[in-house]
């Protein structure tokens, strides 16, 4: 943890540490939440623990992976490299890895062309092909569901509506749960609310 600033706060240091964020230089935002002790550090360890590492219907390599997912779209490459080692840590493949990145891209490319569509809600747009080449989905490594599921959290991160009700409607038909749909979003607000402090 690079700092000019010696921090005591055991609860950030934990984090820090559980997140694998050794070389991290502590932003202006975290710098003040531990100038004043705020109560709310302990809430996000908490809460990012549980989304990572308490789920139910989400194994660890999964969660890890869909957290990448999160930190590559929010563009924190911090948190890439650690949620990257954290999942092979878990048993993630290279290509695992790999696919996760290109679901991400994907779903930035559908979500703001798709979003286009629904916010204009104009025949001629609808009614033109997109065009947008998207073979990834066809047979995914990480398997329909799961890559279903990072293109839902990725979609709510970017706020597509019509990408939202698509993907968690694919990915109850690809025998997901409501319970599991539920927790990876979760999962997607927790980290991103982590990347708000971190960043």
């Amino acid at each position: 943890m690079n700092t000019n600033t010696t921090i005591q706060n055991e609860t950030v240091i934990n984090l820090l540490n559980e997140l694998l964020l050794s070389d991290y230089t502590l932003s202006k935002n975290l710098l003040a939440l531990v100038k004043v002790e705020a109560r709310y550090i302990k809430d996000l360890k908490i809460n990012v623990g549980n989304v990572l590492r308490n789920n139910q219907h989400l194994q660890k390599k999964e969660a890890y992976l869909l957290a990448l997912a999160v930190a590559i779209n929010e563009e924190f490459i911090f948190l890439q490299q650690s949620f990257t080692t954290l999942a092979k840590q878990e048993g993630a493949t290279e290509e695992e890895v790999a696919e996760t990145i290109a679901c991400t891209s994907l779903m930035n490319i559908n979500n703001i062309y798709y979003r286009f569509r629904h916010f204009v809600q104009k025949d001629y747009y609808a009614t033109q092909p997109a065009g947008i080449k998207m073979t990834i989905m066809a047979n995914p490594i990480l398997g329909k569901e799961f890559f279903e599921l990072i293109s839902l959290v990725v979609s709510a991160l970017n706020g597509c509506a019509s990408c939202i009700v698509t993907h968690e409607q694919s990915i109850i038909q690809h025998g997901g749960s409501e319970t599991r749909i539920l927790e990876a979003i979760k999962l997607g607000a927790v980290i991103k609310g982590l990347i708000t402090v971190l960043k």
